[in-house]
């Protein structure tokens, strides 16, 4: 198992509402297709690692 650290910066800005409303649609449609295909432990594996959750963020603007 490799090891290491990662500097992944969170913004501090906000979104603009219509952004977030896109936002959460996407996350929820997407969220509920992994449930749907691979499990709840999946999912949460998923999002416990920073790489995939970073990338899900990125994902979603």
């Amino acid at each position: 198992m490799k090891s290491g650290e990662a500097f992944l910066p969170l913004h501090d800005g906000k979104a603009p509402r219509w952004l977030l409303e896109k936002m959460k649609k996407l996350s929820s449609l997407l969220i509920e297709a992994i449930i749907g295909l691979y499990g709840t432990e999946e999912l949460l594996r998923r999002l416990s690692d920073p790489f995939w959750f970073q990338s899900f963020g990125c994902l979603l603007g």
